[in-house]
C-alpha cells in the first residue's frame, strides 16, 4: 500500500506531482492512501517525480486537469481518489472524459459543480464589516463557505474592491487584501471577526423595502440564499418575519381600493368620450393631458388598467425622468414610481443629491400591463405596437414640458422617446443629442436592479444608475 501525504487541503499541484509518479510505476487506485495528515516519521511528502523514461508516454486532456482543479476544492475526503482514479483510466479509455454516463465522471463533475456554486455564493454572501478604531480605513468579513474555495475567489474581490483595505476570514484559509497585494494566511474563528457596523442598519431598511411579498417563492429563495448562510448575513433577521408577514401584505395589496379620480377629472375625461376625440386633439396643458388620458383607446392596455398614469411634476421641469409602464401600485394610486421601483430610485436619487420634485417623472406607456396570475397581477412588458401608440402621449409631455435633458430608465424608455431600440449596457454613461437642443442620458430601470440575482451585478448596476443620476443632473 502506498501512501501519499499532501501539503495542504487543496495541494493540486502535490496530487499532480505524485499521481504522475505512481500512473508511471504502474501503481493501480485500490493501492494507493491519499492523505493531508502529517506524519512525523513519513521518509517523503510524495512519490518523487518519475524519470522521462519511466512507463509509456501519456498526455492528459486539459479538460480533465480544469476539472481536476476544481474537484480537489471539494470538501469531500474521496476526491483525490476519485481524480487519480480518473487518470488512470483515461490511459486506457481515451473518450471517458466525454462521457457522461460514467459514474465515476458524474461524481467529479457534480463535485465541480458544488465548488462553482460555493464560489458564486462567496462572491453573492459576503458581508464586510468597517473595523473600528483602525486607520487607515478597514473592512472585514466572516464566511463559511461550503467548500475550500476562498484563494481560489479572493482575485475576484481584489478585482471587485481594489481601492479598499478588506480581509476575509473563513474557517480554512483568511485572505486580505492592501491595495497592492493579496495575502494568505491560516483559517480564524468566528470570534475574530468584527460585529455588526452602523451600514447594517441602513441595509436591512434597503432590504425590506424592496422586498415584493407577492413575488414571493420561499423554496426558490432558498436555493438562491440557503439558510446555512443566513447567519452571516445582516437581512437574513428580516427574512422570518417578511415570510410570515407576505400573505397579509399580499392580501392588502389586492384589497387596496385605487385613488377615485375627483369629479372635475371625470367631468372632462366624459366630455372627450362625448366629442369622439379620445384625446386626439393636442392638449394645451399637462392638466389638460393627464385628462385626455384616461379616455384613451390608441392600444388595448386601458381595457385591464385601473386607471392612467400621466407623469407628475414642474411644468417647466429642466429634467424629464421617462420609465417603462406603470407597476401595480403605481396603477391604483394614479402616481408614476411609487412602488419598489420608484423607492430604490428615490435611494439613488438621494445618493446622487438628486432633488426628485425639481424633475418630471413619466413613463413612456401610461397603462399597467400584466398578466393575471390568481389574486396577482404580474408585470409584462409593453410591445413595440404599444410603446409606439403611445409615443403621442409622451411626445405632448415633453412638448409642454421642454426639458433640457431627459434620463430614460431602461429600454422600453428609449424606445418611447427616439422609437429605436439601443442596448443599455452600450449606450448609457454618455449624453446623446435629440435634437432641439435636448439631450438624453440612458440607464438601467431600478425594476432591472430589483431582478438582478448577482448581488455584485446588482451593485455594480446600481452604481451606474447613481452615477447616471448625477451626469444627467450636469447636464441640466
Amino acid at each position: 500500500m502506498r501512501v501519499v501525504r499532501l501539503a495542504s487541503e487543496i495541494d493540486f499541484d502535490g496530487w499532480r506531482q505524485a499521481a504522475r509518479a505512481l500512473r508511471a510505476e504502474g501503481v493501480a487506485p485500490d493501492a494507493v492512501v491519499w492523505t493531508v495528515e502529517y506524519d512525523l516519521f513519513a521518509d517523503s511528502a510524495a512519490p518523487a517525480a518519475p524519470d522521462k523514461g519511466a512507463g509509456s508516454p501519456f498526455t492528459v486532456p486539459k479538460p480533465f486537469v480544469d476539472l481536476a482543479q476544481q474537484v480537489v476544492l471539494h470538501r469531500s475526503s474521496e476526491r483525490f481518489a476519485l481524480l487519480y482514479t480518473l487518470l488512470w483510466r483515461l490511459e486506457r479509455e481515451p473518450g471517458l472524459i466525454d462521457n457522461p454516463a460514467d459514474p465515476d465522471m458524474t461524481r467529479a463533475r457534480d463535485m465541480a459543480k458544488g465548488v462553482s456554486r460555493a464560489a458564486h455564493k462567496m462572491k453573492a454572501f459576503v458581508r464586510f464589516r468597517l473595523v473600528e478604531g483602525v486607520e487607515p480605513e478597514t473592512y472585514m468579513a466572516w464566511f463559511e463557505p461550503a467548500h475550500r474555495v476562498t484563494e481560489a475567489v479572493a482575485p475576484f474581490f481584489a478585482r471587485r474592491f481594489t481601492g479598499m483595505r478588506w480581509s476575509i476570514l473563513t474557517p480554512d484559509a483568511c485572505v486580505a487584501w492592501d491595495g497592492e497585494v493579496l495575502k494568505v494566511s491560516e483559517g480564524a474563528d468566528p470570534a475574530d471577526a468584527p460585529r455588526e457596523d452602523a451600514q447594517e442598519e441602513l441595509w436591512r431598511t434597503y432590504y425590506a423595502s424592496i422586498f415584493n411579498p407577492a413575488r414571493l417563492n420561499p423554496r426558490m429563495m432558498q436555493q438562491e440564499m440557503p439558510k446555512r448562510y443566513w447567519r452571516n448575513l445582516p437581512e437574513a433577521r428580516l427574512i422570518p418575519a417578511l415570510i410570515e408577514s407576505a400573505q397579509r401584505r399580499t392580501a392588502q395589496m389586492v384589497e387596496a381600493r385605487p385613488n377615485p379620480p375627483s369629479e372635475r377629472v371625470l367631468k372632462a375625461a366624459l366630455r372627450h368620450a362625448r366629442d369622439g376625440s379620445y384625446g386626439e386633439s393636442d392638449p394645451l396643458t399637462l392638466e389638460e393631458a393627464a385628462v385626455a388620458a384616461q379616455v384613451c383607446r390608441r392600444c388595448d392596455l386601458w381595457r385591464e388598467a385601473t386607471q392612467a398614469v400621466p407623469g407628475e411634476g414642474p411644468a417647466r421641469a429642466r429634467i424629464m425622468i421617462v420609465g417603462e409602464q406603470p407597476g401595480d401600485e403605481e396603477d391604483l394610486t394614479g402616481r408614476p414610481f411609487v412602488g419598489p421601483a420608484g423607492r430604490l430610485l428615490d435611494k439613488a436619487m438621494l445618493e446622487a443629491d438628486f432633488d426628485r420634485r425639481k424633475a418630471f417623472v413619466t413613463n413612456a406607456v401610461k397603462h399597467f400591463k400584466h398578466e393575471p396570475r390568481g389574486k396577482m397581477r404580474l408585470h409584462k412588458t409593453p410591445d413595440r405596437g404599444e410603446v409606439q401608440a403611445c409615443r403621442w402621449w409622451l411626445d405632448a409631455e415633453r412638448r409642454m414640458v421642454k426639458p433640457r435633458v431627459i434620463l430614460a430608465l431602461g429600454a422600453t424608455a428609449v424606445m418611447g422617446i427616439t422609437g429605436k431600440s439601443m442596448p443599455i449596457a452600450k449606450s448609457r454613461g454618455a449624453p446623446i443629442a435629440l435634437g432641439g437642443g435636448a439631450q438624453m442620458v440612458v440607464s438601467w430601470h431600478p425594476s432591472y436592479l430589483l431582478r438582478v440575482p448577482d448581488a455584485d451585478a446588482r451593485a455594480r448596476a446600481y452604481a451606474e444608475l447613481v452615477d447616471d443620476l448625477r451626469l444627467a443632473k450636469s447636464l441640466a
